[in-house]
């Protein structure tokens, strides 16, 4: 992440929680949807996110009316169709190369499953410190 000299890095809390607003956030623009609690969770060079209530209103009446299969052929399109933006998204708040991007959501559930696979961990600073804790010691 190229930080301004004299800058301090953000923790590993404070990114995980500046991406589950701007997914939060992504949501809403992209999909006109308003979500549930997004959580997002930093492990090394991989992102976890799981997004609560995203489902939206179309996909639900479908599968309200038995017609799961076309609900799940829209999920499908949505997942791909939100995939650059948040991939987009994912690397401007990290300030690393998003690899690869895996979801999947769950109809029942109302939930999605996100993880992002990262080039290298992003720079963070140690609580209390300005180092970071990408060296992998």
């Amino acid at each position: 992440m190229d930080m301004p000299s004299g800058q301090v890095l953000p923790t590993r809390g404070q990114l995980e929680r500046d991406l589950s607003q701007k997914v939060q956030a992504l949501y809403r623009q992209q999909l006109n949807h308003k979500t549930g609690k997004v959580s997002c969770q930093i492990f090394d060079e991989k992102v976890a996110i799981v997004v609560e209530n995203s489902i939206t209103q179309p996909e639900k009446l479908l599968a309200e009316k038995g017609e799961n299969e076309l609900a799940e052929k829209v999920r499908s399109e949505i997942d791909e169709a939100i995939r650059q933006p948040l991939k987009d998204l994912l690397e401007d708040i990290l300030g690393v190369k998003v690899l690869d991007l895996l979801s999947d959501a769950g109809l029942e559930t109302d939930r999605t499953g996100i993880i992002a696979v990262l080039e290298q961990p992003p720079d963070v600073r140690l609580n209390g410190s300005k180092s970071t804790n990408h060296d992998n010691s």
